[in-house]
């Protein structure tokens, strides 16, 4: 499994109603806070910053934005 770190591209496993957050957001790790919480930045389709959450790290999934071969 990947160690998530900043700057690196993720996507939510689950909804956070309260948060207005939902399976599938894609974000921005801005913090990395812990060995087990992150601050993820998500952006509207300008470009501004649309929420910025605390997340654990369990509940996000990394986004390779190149191949990696097998």
């Amino acid at each position: 499994m990947d160690t998530i770190k900043e700057l690196h591209t993720v996507a939510i496993l689950k909804d956070f109603p309260d948060k207005n957050l939902h399976r599938g957001d894609v974000g921005t790790v801005v913090a990395d806070l812990s060995e087990t919480t992150a601050e993820v930045e998500f952006v509207d389709k300008k470009g501004r910053t649309s929420h910025l959450a605390t997340l654990e790290k369990k509940d996000l999934i990394r986004l390779r934005l190149e191949t990696v071969p097998v």
